[in-house]
């Protein structure tokens, strides 16, 4: 993902909107409420991840983690996205138009770059909730849910815009699904380790970020989701929002470790991804 132009950004960032104001400790965001979000699964899944090492799309290690997911989802199974990459998508039935739940399983392709938030975080929580969803009861008419892990979002030639060369998957995946697609989630940076805060980036969609802050608050996890607009990034929504599709992304730009070796275990915990997980499931088990 890249950031939108500095001077939008700058006009956008930390946009306080009410409430949401104030520094959060660790303590106050220890844990959500209510434990349906399986954590501690999730953290296996992202060390798995992590200890595969650097996994560029189309890498051997990329294909080896594709076989991982592919084996974990309901009804797992590949589609083929350009370049000879793939997304792998699963799906829980319910009405069409279907609500996607996404995250992007390949890392930058930088020599000893593990990306364990950038990459490896969502993928860990969309694998986890995918598990979780599936013992759930939802509501009658509820709709179909899609879990997709995009391949290629990472842009592989620097010399050109991010949109033109990155999200490969994401714009694959909206080509061939945008019919029958309603809205999309997709989750990026939410392991990041610390006090961490995700406000709304400022692209995404408005009355879907309302309803996640409404789950966060439900379960517990409201403070990690303040009621603040950061400037805009350019991301696997950015796609389904160019097609009309409602999406948000679950991000916070500020990490400091962004296409830096940093980005290992050090840098993201499992009570962050317990945060995050616990809301979007929330989200997804009550959205109609």
């Amino acid at each position: 993902m890249v950031a939108v132009p500095a001077v939008i950004v700058v006009a956008l960032v930390l946009l306080l909107t009410g409430g949401g104001g104030g520094s959060d400790s660790s303590a106050t965001l220890s844990s959500a409420r209510v434990d349906r979000f399986d954590s501690s699964r999730a953290w296996k899944h992202l060390r798995y991840q992590v200890e595969l090492g650097p996994r560029p799309a189309g890498s051997r290690a990329s294909r080896k983690l594709a076989r991982y997911l592919r084996a974990r989802l309901p009804r797992g199974h590949f589609e083929a996205v350009p370049g000879r990459l793939r997304n792998v998508v699963g799906r829980i039935p319910g009405t069409k138009p279907a609500l996607v739940v996404a995250a992007h399983y390949d890392t930058k392709d930088l020599p000893g770059f593990v990306g364990a938030n950038d990459g490896a975080g969502g993928t860990a929580a969309v694998l986890e909730l995918s598990r979780a969803l599936r013992k759930l009861e939802r509501p009658k008419g509820a709709p179909e849910i899609r879990f997709v892990f995009f391949d290629g979002e990472e842009a592989t030639d620097d010399s050109k815009p991010f949109l033109e060369s990155g999200v490969r998957g994401a714009k694959a995946y909206v080509e061939r699904h945008a019919k029958d697609t309603r809205a999309l989630v997709l989750l990026d940076f939410v392991a990041e380790k610390g006090a961490m805060r995700i406000p709304r980036e400022a692209s995404s969609d408005l009355a879907l970020w309302k309803q996640l802050r409404r789950a966060a608050r439900r379960v517990g996890a409201g403070k990690a989701f303040p009621d603040e607009t950061s400037g805009a990034v350019q991301d696997d929504h950015t796609p389904f929002l160019e097609r009309g599709i409602p999406a948000i992304d679950l991000i916070d730009f500020t990490f400091p470790c962004w296409h830096k070796r940093c980005d290992d275990l050090s840098a993201v915990s499992e009570r962050s991804l317990d945060l995050s997980g616990e809301a979007v499931l929330e989200l997804l088990r009550t959205y109609r």
